[in-house]
């Protein structure tokens, strides 16, 4: 039940016109969802470390646009973590992220090579080709990852007037089947890019959970595989509306600040963004909340294994679980709880976890999971 439903029956029944037998029953209903679901990371909450960074952050007044002391901590954290050189902007999602990053390397002749279910190229409603100007080249990505070979196919046409010129090589870690890059894979791409005079961006919405998985930290993850500029995702790992593009090549950001503030993406209160970025970044908060999320997911494979007629449809390496179920479960499970139908047709669904995912969400879940396909075969 949605809670606009939940709230309009309140005021039904304070005015009298909902008796109170139904507004119980009502309420019931929405009580016994669980608080937390499956569906994506970005629903859970803020993580309280944050919220408290934002409560310090809070008094008094302090110079708009950044120019004030929380941006300069945090910029200070990200060259703790990236490098000393490293120019850092801060942004409200992931989408500005993207598209910004690319708009900074690439002119609207350009080309930007993506695996095809790249955020970029599925779920930003065409803005990196609406706002670059470029062209999105997708490319097939055996479990999300895209590869030398596929990248290579692509590159043709090169001086020829008629054809766009490949500019950006993008790709997603963690990818958006919960699959993970190995260095090794992530350091050939950036080899092929740069012998081409090409750039390596990196979509980092979950960059955390590839770096706790792979024990690395957020710069050997990115930099000293030869990503050019990050897509840093915050808002997946415990914060509030809060992302950043980092550029490991500070003349590549040379005109970030007017091609951020075109893109209407200049925070006035700055320091709130920063605040934020501060706190993830200080005492391995950025690890911990990812480890966990990973952890969960583990658990939560292990758990749904045990399931019969639920099949693993990718490996499971960060904190997403993509499974097929029964088609006719799908519907009889988001009853109880939200979550997405990653493909309709094959009946594969995604079930996320996050940094507030507990054990007992994890057993609840795959036990009401077991119990509508077991009463589906009964």
């Amino acid at each position: 039940m949605d809670e606009s439903i939940l709230q309009t029956s309140h005021y039904r029944f304070i005015t009298g016109v909902v008796r109170s037998e139904e507004f119980s029953i009502l309420l019931d209903c929405w009580v016994m969802k669980p608080s937390r679901s499956f569906a994506s990371d970005n629903n859970a909450g803020v993580h309280p470390e944050v919220l408290e960074a934002l409560r310090r952050a809070n008094p008094g007044h302090a110079v708009g646009y950044g120019d004030d002391p929380h941006t300069e901590s945090a910029v200070a954290k990200f060259r703790e973590h990236f490098g000393p050189d490293i120019a850092a902007f801060f942004v409200f999602n992931g989408t500005a992220a993207n598209v910004l990053s690319l708009q900074a390397l690439a002119r609207p002749y350009h080309a930007v090579l993506c695996p095809e279910l790249s955020h970029i190229n599925t779920d930003e409603c065409g803005a990196p080709e609406r706002l670059t100007g470029c062209k999105l080249v997708p490319l097939a990505a055996p479990d999300g990852k895209l590869t030398v070979a596929a990248v290579a196919h692509a590159y043709h046409g090169i001086g020829d007037q008629h054809h766009v010129q490949p500019r950006v090589i993008s790709i997603t870690q963690a990818t958006e089947v919960g699959t993970i890059y190995q260095p090794a894979e992530v350091e050939a791409l950036a080899h092929f890019a740069h012998q081409r005079q090409m750039f390596l961006h990196m979509d980092g919405a979950r960059i955390a959970n590839a770096a706790a998985a792979q024990q690395l930290s957020l710069r050997q993850s990115t930099r000293d595989l030869g990503v050019d500029v990050l897509s840093f995702g915050g808002t997946k790992n415990g914060l509030m509306g809060a992302e950043a593009v980092v550029f490991f090549r500070p003349e590549l950001a040379e005109d970030f600040l007017f091609v951020r503030k075109q893109g209407m993406q200049l925070a006035s209160k700055m320091r709130y963004l920063s605040a934020q970025m501060e706190a993830l970044l200080t005492g391995d908060l950025w690890r911990r909340n990812a480890q966990h999320a990973n952890r969960m997911a583990q658990l939560l494979e292990k758990e749904v294994r045990t399931i019969p007629q639920v099949r693993i449809v990718h490996p499971v390496e960060a904190n997403g679980v993509f499974v097929q179920i029964p088609r006719e479960a799908i519907a009889r499970i988001q009853d109880r709880y939200f979550f997405y139908v990653w493909s309709q047709e094959e009946s594969v669904v995604r079930w996320m976890c996050s940094f507030d995912t507990t054990e007992q969400d994890v057993r609840e879940f795959t036990k009401f999971v077991a119990e509508v396909i077991r009463n589906l075969v009964t």
